[in-house]
Parts: structure tokens; C-alpha cells; sequence
């Protein structure tokens, strides 16, 4: 019988926290030319003589501390989405997730489809701001899985949602509730970072806009439309109208770099260290890049910046929680769903 499914798709995450499913983890991860966009040879010289031989270790580490009794909190808050999702829209269409890297993959997922006479899928990449190495990865995979098929099912990959009203109000509602009993000098919007050559990749101009003036991310045109800074400044700015913030009160700034190529700034480390000294002592800090906590909203904010952010000087720095399988996300993927999807 045929039928529609929606398939929500994660970055991933290692099986458990032993350093050899984090080898393999960050192995496939670290593989994608989309994610490490150089060339071939020098992508594999840098994983295998320098990156696996001593981050798995240390990532392993990093993993012990977020990790809970029932696993991997990327894993199983999208799993809890996905349940509440599939519960909201009732029997008429199959519910499921997949990870890009690991496991549940989306190949496995596209298999248990065809086995259910699924003609219709909607994929949603949780990745509220398109990049290339997150939305482009997962429709890449997703679309190279199909191609090995005879009979190719209906799909559709949806856009970014950055700016979807439904999600910032998601966002807003859950920075609201959490501020309710924290005093906080300022807010701090911190987003994943990326490489700069990113960001300039995907300009759309012909003479060149991204990252050419310091204003170059203020509003969304035809240049950086599809720029992941420019998206991460109008999805911070949307939740601190949402939230009433007046404009000294937030800023934004970048996470987990790597390597020593320029990574789009400011960075989120520096300004933990930098705030202190500015008479910031209290800081509150989204992190809308994820829609579900994980490694590094748990560990590298929560844990290691607050370490970080105390030793500056500051006093307290208190994490708002994701949107992860909050009913009003919940609400805001359906209708993210109804309006991006054609069928």
C-alpha cells in the first residue's frame, strides 16, 4: 500500500563512548569533502596522521560527560521528536529519523520505507541554517542512496528555516522560561562555526559580498541568502525582537573551530574570555544552530565555557536548553513541513 513518510535527519553521533566508535564516528564525519572541502589526498593525510591518532581519545572524554542512561542526548531527543511528531499527525504518515554520520542511517531508514510502499518522502534536515557540510551533506546522501534504487520514490529535501516564525517563537519560548530566575548581564547567541571559505563559497554575487565589510551579514539579499553567518545573524536577531531584548543586552559569536584556517568571527571562546574584563560577570547563551542538545551545546558550552568563562572572571553562565522535543517545537516542525512541502 502506498504511503507518505517525513524523515527528520540529525548531524550523528558515535554508538557509544568507547575512543572506537568515536574513531569511527569521527572518521566517516571528517570524510565528507562537504565538511573538510579540500583536496582528496590532503583530507585523508590530515584525518589519518593527524586527527584520528589523538582526537578520538580526547572526544571520547568529552562524550562521557553528556552522555546519560540512555545514551547519546542527540539520538534520543531526536528520537523523542520524532514520536511526538508522529503522534501529532496520527497514522496517515510514517514518522521516522535517521543520522547523517551513524547510526540510524538515512540509507536504513530509505530501506524500511521501500518495505512499506512508501511512494512520498519529505526529508527535513534539522539544520535551522543551510551549509553545505549539514542540508547539502544530508540531501547529498540522501539522493546518492536513491540513485542505486530501480524505482525511485517521490522525495523531497526541504530548505533551511531559519527565519520560519514557528521556530524563533520556539526558540524565544524556551529562552523566556529560562530566564525567568536567572539575572543575567547579557545574552550570548553562540552558533557553530565554519570556515570562512565557506561562507565566501557560497556568495552569489558577482562581485564578491561575503565577508568583504563588517556589515556584510546585517540583512539577508540576494548575495548571502544562502550564507550561513548571514542566516546565524537573522535567526538571532528574530529571536531577540521575539523576546523584547534590547540591542546592548545580545550578541553573537561562533563555536567549535578547528584547524588553523580563519573560522567566521567573533568566536565564542575569545568573547567567554573577553566579556569578564568588560563587566559582563552573568551570561545567558543560546545555541540555535542546534535544535537538539548535544556534545556541543552540553559539553563544550555548559561545561568546559562556563570553566572558561569563570576563570576570566565572569560569575555564572547558565545554558538555555535546546528546543530538543518541546510540544511548541513540536508544533513548529509541522508547520515547517506544511509550508516548505509540496505534496
Amino acid at each position: 500500500m502506498a504511503g507518505r513518510a517525513i524523515l527528520l535527519v540529525n548531524l550523528g553521533t558515535p554508538d557509544s563512548t568507547e575512543t572506537s566508535d568515536v574513531r569511527k564516528y569521527l572518521k566517516q564525519f571528517l570524510s565528507d569533502p562537504r565538511v573538510i572541502d579540500i583536496a582528496g589526498w590532503a583530507r585523508w593525510l590530515l584525518l589519518n596522521l593527524i586527527i584520528l591518532p589523538t582526537r578520538p581519545k580526547k572526544s571520547a572524554a568529552a562524550y562521557k560527560e553528556v552522555w546519560t542512561k540512555r545514551g547519546s542526548p542527540l539520538l534520543f531527543n531526536t528520537q523523542d521528536l520524532a514520536e511526538k511528531l508522529q503522534k501529532r499527525l496520527g497514522t496517515g504518515v510514517v514518522v521516522d529519523f535517521a543520522m547523517r554520520y551513524q547510526s540510524p542511517s538515512i540509507a536504513s531508514k530509505i530501506r524500511e520505507f521501500k518495505k512499506q510502499g512508501i511512494d512520498q518522502m519529505t526529508v527535513l534536515p534539522l539544520f535551522p541554517q543551510y551549509s553545505s557540510a549539514a542540508n547539502g551533506s544530508a540531501a547529498e546522501e540522501v539522493f546518492r542512496v536513491l540513485s542505486k534504487e530501480w524505482n525511485v520514490p517521490q522525495v523531497e529535501v526541504l530548505k533551511e528555516f531559519y527565519d520560519h516564525p514557528k521556530f524563533i517563537e520556539a526558540f524565544a519560548n524556551v529562552g523566556n522560561e529560562a530566564l525567568q530566575n536567572f539575572e543575567h548581564d547579557k545574552i550570548v547567541f553562540s552558533f557553530h562555526g565554519l570556515p570562512e571559505r565557506h561562507c565566501i563559497k557560497s556568495d552569489e554575487s558577482e562581485t564578491g559580498h561575503c565577508l568583504k565589510s563588517p556589515h556584510c551579514c546585517d540583512k539577508i539579499i540576494q548575495a548571502n541568502r544562502r550564507c550561513y553567518r548571514a542566516q546565524c545573524f537573522a535567526t538571532a536577531k528574530l529571536i531577540a525582537e521575539k523576546m523584547g531584548l534590547e540591542s546592548t543586552k545580545w550578541e553573537i559569536a561562533f563555536q567549535s573551530r578547528l584547524g588553523r584556517d580563519p573560522w567566521i568571527r567573533p568566536y565564542t571562546d575569545v568573547r567567554f574570555e573577553e566579556l569578564p574584563k568588560e563587566g559582563i560577570k552573568k551570561i545567558a547563551v543560546f545555541s540555535p544552530a542546534f535544535v537538539a542538545d548535544c556534545l556541543e551545546t552540553l559539553e563544550e558550552l555548559q561545561i568546559r565555557g562556563k570553566e572558561a568563562f569563570i576563570k576570566a572572571g565572569g560569575e555564572d553562565l547558565m545554558l538555555i536548553p535546546s528546543l530538543n522535543s518541546n510540544d511548541l517545537w513540536v508544533e513548529a516542525v509541522e508547520e515547517i513541513i506544511k509550508d516548505y512541502s509540496r505534496f
